[in-house]
């Protein structure tokens, strides 16, 4: 810890000085591209990629890099501004990339508050019984909590949607680590392509929805190819599940008190968000705050009720002798909404935070309005789109497709389809490369990991691919 600190002034000065060499490079209103602070910008920003990447070998958790990585961009960044006298150009930059993450925070928090209280409730639990008193084997397992995941994330989001059936395959695959890290990449492309021909089911199609580029229904054209998208690589995986049946015992699992009154709450969370955005044009994260007041309200109506409650069910359980029932109304614990949220995975969003304001920095200094000017300018759009997925697996899709958008290159509604199909399934391609990865690296925490997604990327791509020539020949017609 010494050593640590006492290096500490020694990195204040070397940054100091890189920023010093882009004062003078530099004039107000001009990229800093080829600076030393955007180089060495580039460089922080991949060591902490890096070491992200490496997050299963050396035990260190995603959000530490990318946080020390945001820190030291901005203050390199901020030094060369405010010598400039062109700190508020900064500040504005900053507090645009804050309120994006913001946003994100308050939205993902929600939803795994919501998962949390289910999981409470014990509905994962029951549905694991449910899936194992119906026989499932693995391989059965594995295309079910996909096709599920391409159904429910056009309506809850990807993100939600992966983290809901990851709860319910950490459930059922127990011990089996090659089934949950095979069934949780299943998981990730069937909800980034679910979510991929729905406004609501992923925030890059909500971006191209509210910039009025293409409208709700002609988002349903991408249908087919996002099915494409996910069955070509399930297709492969699937002869590499087992026929076996998990090691569980069927029980009957008996659900806690307002279970399925806060599934009921979750949907009606969903439906306010949808409804702030198509209603008053509101970002739906008002609508999810406004749905953890649902969930605070029915808490303090459960703790409220609880005595009578267990007299009832003790009153039931002494007329039936039923000594069990008894021990279990013992241990019942009441309600408490802020436990669940304190259960939300805080490294997921932390590093969220990182990618955030790292990507922000590198916004700001010009690289990706470079990387944009480029293929758009110089590619076939076509082509440029295309690239779009692949640097959404790299990067993050968000940023990617916030540069396409403030560029506005003049693309046909086939090529605006294009680019928000490949942004969103373009991620599946690296577990880094969609929030719905990242959660479930955090959630399945050493059983899904960034090496266990990428030996499958090469038939992840093949359904890249496919999904892409599947809508040039399907949608012609549009380009």
């Amino acid at each position: 810890m010494n050593k640590l600190q006492g290096g500490l002034p020694y990195v204040a000065m070397l940054l100091v000085l890189f920023a010093s060499s882009a004062v003078n490079a530099a004039v107000p209103g001009e990229d800093l591209t080829q600076s030393t602070i955007g180089y060495a910008s580039l460089v922080i920003f991949g060591i902490a990629y890096c070491l992200v990447m490496g997050e299963e070998y050396l035990q260190l958790r995603k959000s530490k890099p990318v946080l020390l990585a945001a820190g030291l961009i901005w203050l390199m960044i901020g030094y060369v501004y405010q010598q400039q006298g062109n700190i508020e150009v900064a500040q504005a930059a900053l507090e645009h990339n804050l309120l994006e993450y913001a946003e994100l925070l308050l939205f993902l928090l929600v939803a795994m508050t919501y998962i949390s209280a289910m999981e409470e409730r014990r509905l994962f639990d029951a549905l694991q019984a449910w899936m194992v008193s119906k026989g499932f084997n693995f391989r059965s397992l594995f295309w079910l909590t996909g096709i599920l995941s391409f159904i429910i994330s056009p309506i809850a989001d990807n993100l939600t949607t992966a983290l809901l059936m990851c709860a319910v395959v950490m459930k059922v695959g127990g011990s089996n680590l090659r089934f949950i890290n095979i069934a949780c990449v299943n998981i990730v492309i069937a909800a980034n392509a679910g979510g991929a021909f729905s406004p609501f089911g992923d925030i890059t199609t909500l971006m191209v929805w509210q910039a009025g580029l293409v409208t709700f229904t002609q988002f349903l054209d991408l249908f087919i190819p996002s099915l494409v998208n996910y069955l070509v690589p399930a297709l492969i995986m699937s002869f590499f599940v087992p026929r076996t049946r998990p090691n569980t015992t069927n029980e009957h699992v008996e659900l806690k008190r307002g279970a399925r009154r806060i599934v009921c709450l979750f949907i009606l969370t969903i439906a306010t968000a949808v409804g702030f955005h198509a209603w008053v044009h509101f970002p739906p994260v008002m609508g999810m705050m406004m749905g953890l007041a649902y969930l605070q309200f029915f808490g303090f109506f459960l703790r409220k009720t609880l005595p009578s409650s267990l007299e009832k069910k003790k009153a039931v359980a002494i007329a039936n002798n039923d000594e069990a029932a008894l021990k279990r109304i013992g241990s019942v614990v009441p309600f408490d909404v802020f436990k669940r949220v304190s259960h939300a995975e805080w490294d997921t969003l932390l590093f969220f935070y990182g990618v955030v304001m790292c990507v922000g920095g590198l916004s700001l200094l010009g690289y990706l309005g470079v990387v944009s000017d480029i293929m758009y300018t110089q590619w076939n759009p076509v082509w440029a789109n295309i690239m779009v997925g692949i640097l959404s697996a790299i990067v993050d899709n968000i940023p990617v497709m916030f540069a396409v958008l403030t560029m506005q290159p003049e693309l046909s509604l086939g090529n605006w389809l294009l680019v928000t199909l490949t942004a969103g399934v373009g991620g599946s391609l690296l577990s880094i490369g969609s929030a719905a990865g990242v959660a479930l690296m955090g959630a399945a925490h050493g059983k899904y990991t960034f090496f266990g997604h990428l030996k499958w990327a090469p038939v992840i791509a093949l359904g890249y691919v496919a999904s892409i020539v599947c809508h040039l020949l399907l949608n012609h017609h549009l380009f």
